[in-house]
C-alpha cells in the first residue's frame, strides 16, 4: 500500500461511517456529518477550547465550526461558557455526561453500510470486516473507547 491508496482508503472508510450514521429525527442541518466529527475530534484532543482556536487547527471556515458547536450544543453534547478571564471569548467543552444522541450515534453499527460498500449481504464477511476495522482503529486511534 502507498500513501495514494492509504489516503483513497481512508475517504472510502469515512463515507461508509457517514452512511452508517443514524440521521432520523435530526432535521436540516447547514453542516455536514463530517464537519461535526471534524470539530468534535479537535474538541476531544484540545478541551476547553474557542471556535476560533478549532477553526485554526482544523482549517474548517468559522462559520462551520460555530453551525456544527450550535448543532453539539442542540444534542446535549458539548457545553459552552464564556471565559471568566476574557468575557469575550466563549470556552467548549465536551459535555460531562454523554447525551441520548451521542450514545445513539456510538451503539448504531455500522454493518448496513459496510455491506452496501462491500457490496455483499453475506453476514461472515461483513462480520470479518467489522472485525478487521476494529483491530486497526485500537491500533492507530489513542483512547479509542472499549
Amino acid at each position: 500500500m502507498n500513501g495514494v491508496e492509504l489516503f483513497l482508503l481512508g475517504r472510502t472508510l469515512m463515507k461508509i461511517g457517514e452512511e452508517a450514521m443514524p440521521a432520523e429525527g435530526i432535521g436540516e442541518h447547514s453542516t455536514s456529518v463530517r464537519t461535526v466529527l471534524i470539530v468534535v475530534s479537535d474538541l476531544r484532543g484540545h478541551p476547553g477550547t474557542t471556535v476560533g482556536e478549532i477553526a485554526a487547527r482544523t482549517g474548517l471556515p468559522q462559520s462551520a465550526v460555530s453551525a456544527s458547536i450550535s448543532r453539539l450544543r442542540s444534542v446535549d453534547a458539548v457545553i459552552t461558557e464564556t471565559d471568566p478571564r476574557d468575557r469575550r471569548r466563549t470556552i467548549i467543552r465536551e459535555a460531562p455526561e454523554v447525551s441520548e444522541r451521542v450514545t445513539q450515534v456510538r451503539d448504531t453499527p455500522i454493518d448496513a453500510a459496510l455491506a452496501a460498500a462491500l457490496g455483499t449481504e453475506d453476514p461472515d464477511r461483513v462480520s470479518e470486516t467489522v472485525t478487521v476495522l476494529e483491530e486497526l482503529a485500537a491500533r492507530l486511534i489513542p483512547g479509542l473507547r472499549a
